[in-house]
């Protein structure tokens, strides 16, 4: 009988594919990320609790073109500074993938809040342009001009943290307490470059960005940089306390309420 795809993979392939996977080269992109000062009242509203706001309200977009052998991606994401005890970190809102490969792993493993996008880096000389679009609205785009080259930084350690749940089947709640989710990114940079320029936050009811104003920028920066991240659950967090937030992660939560139609496939 011929292989039927569909069926049961043997212990071999599944070994075979953790091993490749745990492998990867590294994988350079590059990037504009834009830092900014907000309202803290803003900062606080949007942090599912036990996270927490710190001391500086930053809001930051980071939109990147990454250089996958066969199918480049566009990556980008718009997160803002937070903290869970001791461990300071960003907390991410919407993260905007052009590919479904991209963005099926980092939901299902790790929670992170990603949807399919447009992602653009555009660099012509000095001049620079990237955006984060979905549905024709490019709700956030930075633009400037490179004003000269910076030291190259160590590398680094960052934390970013997620919420992991599955909706209930039953249209309420969840099937099961969610967990907090701390992501670590170990980033090396090869090339970092300032750049002057403004951020442009347009109206958009699914990617309600312009809700966290720019009152001051802190920096803007293109650069190439590889980074690898590994997961950890920290602790299960209260359904209660984290159901008031889960219209972060949909563009209409009211889908995950309704449930298919009768007779539906």
């Amino acid at each position: 009988m011929a292989r039927v795809r569909y069926g049961a993979r043997t212990d071999a392939e599944i070994t075979a594919a953790r091993t490749k996977s745990a492998k990867l080269p590294d994988i350079w992109s590059t990037g504009v990320v834009a830092v900014w000062e907000t309202d803290p009242d803003v900062v606080a509203a949007v942090l599912p609790p036990p996270l927490k706001p710190t001391e500086r309200p930053l809001v930051r977009a980071n939109i990147s073109q990454v250089d996958l052998p066969g199918y480049p991606l566009g990556a980008g994401s718009v997160a803002v500074a937070a903290a869970h005890g001791d461990q300071e970190g960003w907390y991410p809102l919407v993260m905007p993938m052009t590919l479904e490969r991209a963005l099926i792993g980092g939901r299902e493993v790790f929670g992170e809040p990603k949807k399919l996008g447009d992602v653009v880096v555009e660099r012509d000389g000095l001049v620079v342009r990237a955006s984060l679009a979905r549905h024709g609205i490019a709700f956030v785009e930075v633009r400037g001009a490179v004003s000269g080259p910076l030291p190259l930084p160590e590398p680094t350690e960052k934390t970013d943290f997620y919420f992991k749940f599955l909706p209930g089947v039953d249209g309420t709640a969840f099937d099961a307490d969610p967990v907090l989710v701390h992501c670590v990114r170990n980033e090396k940079v090869r090339k970092l470059e300032q750049v002057t320029g403004d951020v442009v936050l347009r109206e958009s009811m699914y990617d309600p960005v312009a809700d966290l104003p720019v009152r001051r920028i802190v920096e803007i920066t293109i650069g190439e940089k590889t980074t690898d991240q590994k997961g950890r659950v920290v602790e299960r967090v209260s359904a209660q306390a984290l159901l008031p937030y889960i219209h972060q992660r949909y563009d209409d939560p009211q889908q995950i309420l309704d449930g298919p139609p009768e007779g539906s496939v």
